[in-house]
């Protein structure tokens, strides 16, 4: 074992641009639980890409042949039960929108979308799409759905800024989906009932795959743990938002972490979040702000908190005024999404983001993102996977 380890690190070190960081012990998403000696820091165009090797690591399908039918497996019945426990109609999604509109996901603000001009458009830009996390608002405006329903898709995007690491890809695939729901629903009661069915989504995709794959054993709890970002930072004052994620998910294996966008106690942030989907800023029952939060499950390949959704309850115009001006972001009031939410046209709505590839590599227990999806990689960290039996598509 320690010869294999050993022709691991000199592997590593035989490359040009890669090199085993044993000072690095915060590593960004991993958090301070990870060994050093297992972490490689890939140098490529100035950029550091975070690396995890995890020890003894083997593929439990045996080969590619059994992960691309178990892939299937997990996709057909994960969605199957999404739109049974959610009532969610399936729709198709547009891989493009048009720049300018504020339909496309801001995510954190600082993100470039992948754009370019229409010929027939008279040259008009458009660009690939981060996420449809509005587009579904105006979707089941058109489609007229009640409340109490809703519509899911299959959301393909690119984000080519991501750093790229063991969770993280230019290619993004997910389940995205939207529910109507009525104004007063907008409660963290409500939300938490939602959030409970999709676990119970997952818990179910997990136990079937399980008869099917026998060596994939279920590790999930029965329950799912709420917490808010506030009190995370009470409980653990002198760690990172990364950091306290791997503490709360350690313990309770799974974890809904509330209010992710709003500003904290010492005026941070959690994690950042647009202002012009999720509701982040308003008081609940709980007595701290924000009616939104992430999925995260204890990954037990990668030790470490593992995040596969991001949801809320929707803006109401109230919602959107006081984000936007917290954020300095009042001009996008006069893009056609946000004139059209702000004049009540747009239905009352929880939605998110389920990450296919994210939910597939955690219940098949994956190393690397690449495993189950194909994408661009570094050569570097195609060269360091394969010397850990990590075998990227």
């Amino acid at each position: 074992m320690y010869f294999l380890i050993l022709w691991m690190f000199v592997r590593c070190f035989q490359s040009a641009n890669l090199r085993i960081n044993k000072e690095i012990y915060k590593p960004p998403f991993f958090g301070y639980f990870v060994p050093p000696e297992y972490l490689c820091t890939i140098e490529t165009n100035e950029k550091n890409m975070s690396l995890y090797l995890p020890q003894n690591y083997r593929n439990l399908l045996g080969g590619v042949e059994q992960t691309e039918k178990a892939i299937k497996a997990v996709k057909d019945m994960f969605q199957d039960n999404l739109s049974a426990q959610l009532a969610l109609l399936r729709v198709t999604a547009p891989m493009t929108v048009l720049s300018g509109t504020g339909i496309n996901d801001d995510l954190n603000g600082v993100e470039r979308p992948v754009r370019f001009p229409v010929r027939s458009l008279d040259e008009r830009p458009a660009e690939v799409v981060h996420s449809l996390a509005k587009w579904k608002r105006l979707k089941l405006a058109e489609l007229g759905i009640a409340p109490g329903r809703g519509i899911y898709t299959d959301m393909n995007a690119l984000r080519p800024d991501e750093d790229l690491d063991n969770l993280h890809s230019i290619y993004v695939d997910q389940w995205d989906w939207e529910k109507v729901i009525r104004p007063e629903d907008r409660n963290l009661d409500f939300l938490k009932r939602t959030v409970r069915r999709i676990y119970e989504a997952v818990k179910v995709t997990e136990n079937k795959l399980y008869v099917e794959f026998p060596q994939l054993v279920p590790a999930l709890p029965d329950d799912i743990f709420f917490i808010h970002a506030e009190e995370l930072l009470q409980r653990y004052p002198n760690l990172t938002p990364k950091e306290r994620e791997n503490a709360i998910v350690r313990e309770h294996k799974a974890v809904f972490v509330i209010g992710i966008g709003g500003k904290l106690s010492d005026g941070s942030i959690h994690d950042g979040r647009a202002a012009d989907y999720d509701d982040w800023s308003t008081p609940n029952s709980d007595g701290y702000e924000g009616l939104n939060g992430d999925i995260l499950l204890w990954n037990p390949v990668l030790e470490s908190a593992f995040e596969i959704s991001s949801m809320g309850i929707r803006v109401n115009p109230e919602a959107m005024r006081r984000q936007l001006k917290e954020r300095g972001q009042e001009e996008k009031a006069d893009l056609y999404f946000h004139r059209r939410l702000l004049a009540g046209e747009l239905p009352q709505t929880i939605g998110g983001g389920i990450g296919q590839s994210r939910l597939c590599m955690y219940l098949l227990r994956k190393a690397h993102i690449g495993e189950i999806q194909s994408s661009i990689w570094p050569e570097e960290m195609r060269a360091a996977c394969h010397a850990a039996g990590v075998e990227l598509a």
